[in-house]
């Protein structure tokens, strides 16, 4: 069912404050399950850190405590987490509702809400699951800062490739008559896109041999888990919203009763 029947289409104010809902809502989901499943590895991680520095110190004969206090206490991240994510939220529901208005007549569907979830479907494909599997997240104590420009530089690479993939599918898709043929044209052009850019793009392994695996993935796998939640949450409550605005098809007006 389209928005459009039954009521006039809805102006980009009136989209952009949706998808803005719908981000802040995201947003906060998300930090609520980052808080939960991914704090607790940062703080594991940190520590580790943490005793790895105070050993080096202590070979060194170095004491500069002072240097080593951070700018924010964990306690001060823990509760900007919630924030940031927010944040974070409202500008993705800005980045959809900006998608759905140049992209919905273009997308080939009658219903509003599987426009708005194939724009957040295709999103969380290109910008969160595209890079997770080249570049996966490492907690803080992880990361050489020498290099921190190659892997910033290669990881928005990569965002590119990953929305050019899912351009690709959709394009290769559209060139087939049947269904069956559109599925695999639009796997064969999202693969050859990514298969490249993996090709092309450095390999980044900076993962001490020493630091434990079960918390490295524990920490991606967190770190996945709040991409998730965000884009699902995004696009489920955005549709919502779509959906809440729509009035059923126009009825006949009463006429007023008049007496003679």
């Amino acid at each position: 069912m389209s928005l459009s029947e039954g009521s006039p289409a809805p102006t980009y104010g009136a989209l952009l404050l949706r998808g803005l809902i719908a981000g802040l809502i995201a947003g906060l989901l998300a930090g609520l399950f980052a808080f939960t499943f991914g704090e607790p590895k940062v703080d594991a991680a940190i520590a580790i850190e943490e005793a790895a520095s105070a050993q080096a110190q202590a070979a060194t004969e170095q004491t500069s405590a002072a240097e080593e206090e951070p700018l924010v206490s964990r306690d001060g991240q823990k509760g900007g987490l919630f924030l940031a994510t927010g944040l974070y939220g409202i500008a993705l529901g800005g980045i959809l509702a900006t998608a759905y208005t140049l992209l919905r007549r273009r997308l080939r569907t009658p219903s509003d809400t599987r426009a708005a979830l194939s724009l957040a479907g295709a999103a969380l494909l290109g910008v969160v699951l595209i890079p997770y599997v080249k570049y996966p997240p490492n907690p803080p104590a992880v990361g050489d800062p020498d290099t921190i420009n190659q892997r910033t530089i290669s990881y928005l690479a990569i965002l590119v490739i990953g929305l050019v993939a899912v351009w690709a599918a959709v394009v290769a898709k559209r060139t087939q008559p049947t269904e069956w043929r559109q599925a695999a044209a639009a796997v064969v052009g999202f693969l050859v896109v990514v298969v490249v850019g993996y090709a092309l793009l450095p390999n980044v392994n900076e993962v001490p041999e020493t630091f434990p695996p079960d918390l490295l993935w524990s920490f991606r796998l967190a770190s996945l888990g709040t991409q998730v939640v965000m884009w699902t949450v995004l696009g489920v409550a955005f549709a919502a919203l779509l959906s809440s605005t729509r009035r059923p098809a126009s009825q006949p007006e009463r006429q007023p009763v008049t007496t003679a």
